[in-house]
């Protein structure tokens, strides 16, 4: 039976959660809200990319497409020398001990966040073995819609069940959630700034063409609403020019970030 946890109060999660994650989503730097999804085939892809992005892009999503081709940590490692961030997002969705055991492997790395896909269990236990790497929970897939959540056997509506997603988070010890920035106005409302809100589905205005992206918003959108950081990856990777695509980007968060 799937069930959708009760509303509990702030205060309450508020001892629950490492005091480390208070001021987690504060002093961002502009140029690091952006995270490029590098979601290549292969690495020599990757780092030809990158070597194309230059200084464009400080932030790489680095996921499973790359983890099953070979390679992944020869390129977290270069990309760690190049002075970049990374997000491993390798959605951990297993026994809690195996995905304890897992992100211990990110420890050490340099990888900033890692992502956890499970419940209660596996979300304690990704986080009690991470050391310097922040573990966020997935709420509902941007790909997913309705008819989608349905099919899973999902009952209620989608905005429940990422609120109940994000307190259960946030209990757990989870230093954010990756959120659809449709709902992130909405844990802002009822979770406050503790969590940090990773969003992706970001589409540019100028960006309309039809993908498995479903609940998507612009990048104007995504931060008003309550995103620390967003994940853009085809509007760039696909782009004509893939650098002047994400300085665009960049210079978007730049103004949205500065006026907030």
């Amino acid at each position: 039976m799937i069930q959708v946890f009760p509303k509990v109060s702030f205060t309450y999660f508020s001892f629950l959660v490492d005091r480390r994650h208070n001021d987690s989503m504060k002093n961002i730097p502009a140029n690091e809200r952006l995270i490029f999804a590098l979601d290549v085939p292969n690495v020599d892809t990757a780092h030809r990319l990158v070597d194309t992005l230059g200084d464009s892009v400080v932030f790489y999503k680095v996921g499973l497409e790359l983890l099953m081709c070979g390679g992944y940590w020869e390129l977290i490692d270069t990309l760690v020398g190049k002075g970049k961030k990374i997000f491993a997002d390798i959605k951990f969705f297993d026994i809690p001990a195996t995905v304890a055991n897992a992100v211990a492997q990110l420890n050490d790395r340099g990888v900033t966040f890692t992502t956890v896909h499970g419940n209660q269990g596996i979300m304690e236990a990704a986080v009690s073995a991470a050391k310097d790497v922040k573990v966020l929970a997935v709420t509902v897939l941007t790909s997913l819609d309705r008819g989608d959540l349905d099919d899973l056997g999902f009952k209620c509506n989608v905005e429940e069940l990422v609120i109940s997603r994000a307190r259960r988070a946030l209990a757990a010890g989870c230093a954010g959630v990756v959120s659809s920035g449709i709902e992130a106005e909405s844990i802002r409302r009822e979770l406050g700034p503790r969590l940090l809100v990773v969003t992706p589905g970001i589409r540019p205005v100028e960006n309309r063409a039809e993908d498995d992206q479903k609940r998507v918003l612009t990048v104007e959108r995504a931060f008003s609403a309550g995103a620390d950081y967003i994940v853009v990856g085809r509007p760039i990777r696909d782009a004509l020019d893939p650098r002047a695509a994400a300085e665009a980007i960049q210079a978007s968060i730049l103004a949205a970030t500065s006026a907030a």
